[in-house]
């Protein structure tokens, strides 16, 4: 293995914290990547990793020699992304982490058009609604949604993630629709688990200051899809994203209720690894997602 292979191969080693991790994404056996990093480690006369039966991490040796291995690999990619922007092209793989909902309904389509628009691209996405450290999976670029904690991630502000109340009409015919937000008292509501302080649903009435109205009702789930489907079957109101309600709205299966109030909105941000020595394959992907989510980008079929 020569040595730019095997900086590549130490970084993720160290970043995942497995041999066989490591392995796997680039390609190889975990024997081989053993002994690469081992012949490393001989090469230069310095235990590099501590190796125990929960993973390996650096000694404090291999910590120095890791960083400045980042520093070289971030140096040679900015020089290669260089090269390809001298010759108007983008390629390689390009890594997405995204939510579950948002990445099958809307993520999915854009990106197979941004893939036919750049042949070169590459592509692998990964799906989970838990927090993902994009450096330790070996990430590019992150959907995230809601505002920012602060961190050394770099971050672009793509589109409003807008929210909206629905109710299956067979629902509001037995229990009647609510008028204001205090109705919502007497009403089932199934609550999507995932969001802070989803025991209280915020509106704010026309003309009026923000309600917050604690709510309850038979179901309540940390999956979209799933509080979705409840309100279809007329289990009672629900407040979904626009893009996981739109397909139901349009159908008749839910409408909207409260329509004339006004319910907070998320912000939607791509973020990655760091903000300098951004690669142009994601540069180039970011630019793409801001002009596809303009607009009621919500409402449009992709």
């Amino acid at each position: 293995m020569d040595r730019v292979a095997a900086i590549q191969l130490f970084i993720r080693v160290v970043e995942s914290g497995s041999f066989s991790r490591a392995a796997e994404e680039l390609g190889i056996t975990q024997p081989t990547a053993t002994k690469a990093v081992a012949a490393t480690e001989k090469r230069l006369g310095a235990r590099l990793l501590h190796r125990s039966t929960r993973g390996v991490t650096p000694t404090e040796v291999g910590a120095l020699y890791y960083e400045r291995c980042k520093s070289i690999a971030r140096e040679m990619e900015e020089a290669e992304n260089l090269a390809a922007l001298m010759q108007h092209r983008i390629g390689g793989m390009l890594r997405v982490s995204t939510s579950v909902a948002f990445g099958r309904r809307v993520l999915v389509p854009l990106m197979l058009q941004y893939m036919r628009e750049n042949p070169q691209v590459t592509v692998e996405i990964s799906f989970d609604d838990r927090y993902v450290d994009l450096v330790q999976q070996g990430m590019d670029l992150a959907l995230r949604m809601g505002r920012l904690a602060d961190s050394s991630l770099g971050a672009r502000y793509l589109a409003n993630n807008p929210w909206v109340m629905v109710a299956a009409p067979a629902y509001l015919q037995a229990h009647g629709e609510p008028r204001r937000a205090a109705d919502l008292a007497g009403h089932a509501c199934l609550v999507y688990s995932s969001v802070q302080g989803d025991a209280r649903w915020a509106l704010t009435p026309p003309g009026g200051q923000e309600q917050s109205v604690p709510v309850k009702g038979p179901l309540r789930s940390n999956n979209l899809s799933a509080v979705l489907a409840g309100a279809r079957a007329g289990l009672g109101l629900a407040l979904l994203p626009w893009y996981v309600a739109r397909e139901s709205v349009a159908d008749g299966a839910v409408r909207p209720v409260l329509a004339d109030h006004a319910l907070p909105a998320q912000e939607m941000h791509a973020v990655y690894p760091s903000p300098k020595f951004v690669p142009s394959k994601v540069t180039s992907f970011i630019a793409f997602l801001q002009r596809s989510l303009q607009d009621d980008w919500w409402l449009r079929s992709t």
